[in-house]
């Protein structure tokens, strides 16, 4: 495993380093049966932009570690899930549903729905995850004192480490194309960050920007350069088949942001895991529901360390030969 070192301004404070990181025993007795045998019945709203595997893990991860903190669905549980299928005006509506409910909690997964959220749920704790940049997305006043009734866990990736697997996979690289979201602010601070490793690295970036799901495939074969990168971008993520699709046919590597995505036929990624990232951030509920916790004074979380996924059977595919040395570093092989 690698460490996930600063990338901005913004995540370059101590915050970033907090109890609850990279594992499951991580701050807390709250996650601990001890605060389960004492745990009440709670409701939660949960309000996830789109359906896609890192953010399925994260609901997962939150779910597993509420129950291990003693809460359980069916028992003294109550989860009410809701899916905006990618759409922000079903996002917002969803928002002002969780603001009317009797939800004791809610937690937004990705940063489009925990925008919604943060607007309309005033009243009671808000949790996210999944969120790029909660500051530069105007959640919290900063990450060491959210300052509100939100806080959360933040997925920032090291997207300087994951651009220079280009020049790794291939030293004569010259360029590499970005495909995301024209409308998502967790892209647009992931791609100027791109941008500034890739002119360390010497590779010119080729953007192309979408506004929905069905652009990302016209935007992928559009591209003639020596890489494809794709961040943790949530309309392009739900369509990377199409992407996938291009790297092989253009015969060049797709990194991702993310391993679900390198599962799913990416080449390449050094990124974090969003199943933990999902239970860090259910053990920071267990500790506002079980222990009166105030997410004014909760610190934004994020993970220390990342893990190098490499998909052997997609680098065959897209006529790539993956050196040794990043086989014999890599946390998951898929072969």
């Amino acid at each position: 495993m690698k460490r996930l070192f600063p990338l901005t301004a913004a995540l370059a404070s101590s915050a970033l380093l907090l109890t609850g990181c990279g594992g499951s025993d991580a701050s807390g007795a709250a996650g601990s049966g001890e605060s389960g045998a004492a745990a009440e019945e709670a409701t939660v709203g949960i309000s996830q932009f789109v359906e896609h595997p890192s953010l399925d893990a994260a609901r997962e991860g939150f779910v597993a570690a509420l129950e291990e903190g003693g809460y359980t669905e069916g028992e003294n549980l109550t989860l009410d899930l809701q899916n905006a299928s990618g759409d922000q005006g079903t996002s917002t509506t969803i928002a002002s549903n969780l603001a009317s409910s009797d939800a004791d909690l809610v937690l937004a997964i990705a940063t489009p729905s925990a925008l919604g959220v943060a607007q309309a749920v005033t009243d009671r704790p808000v949790l996210f995850t999944a969120v790029t940049d909660p500051v530069e997305a105007g959640l919290v006043d900063s990450l060491e004192s959210p300052g509100g009734n939100i806080t959360g866990t933040t997925d920032m990736n090291p997207v300087a480490e994951q651009i220079a697997l280009i020049k790794q996979l291939d030293p004569e690289a010259e360029s590499v194309g970005i495909i995301y979201s024209s409308g998502e602010t967790n892209s647009q601070i992931q791609v100027e960050m791109a941008k500034e490793a890739a002119a360390e690295e010497g590779l010119e970036v080729v953007e192309k920007t979408v506004t929905n799901t069905s652009e990302v495939a016209q935007a992928a074969e559009s591209f003639d350069t020596d890489a494809i990168y794709v961040p943790t971008d949530n309309k392009v993520v739900s369509g990377l088949e199409a992407v996938i699709s291009a790297a092989e046919s253009k015969q060049i590597p797709l990194i991702a942001g993310e391993g679900d995505s390198v599962e799913r036929g990416a080449l390449i990624t050094q990124g974090i895991n969003y199943e933990q990232l999902g239970r860090q951030t259910g053990e920071m509920a267990v500790r506002i529901l079980a222990e009166g916790a105030d997410p004014a004074s909760m610190p934004v979380e994020s993970q220390e360390e990342t893990e190098l996924v490499i998909n052997l059977r997609a680098a065959e595919r897209m006529g790539v030969e993956v050196p040794q040395e990043l086989r014999d570093s890599a946390d998951q092989v898929i072969e």
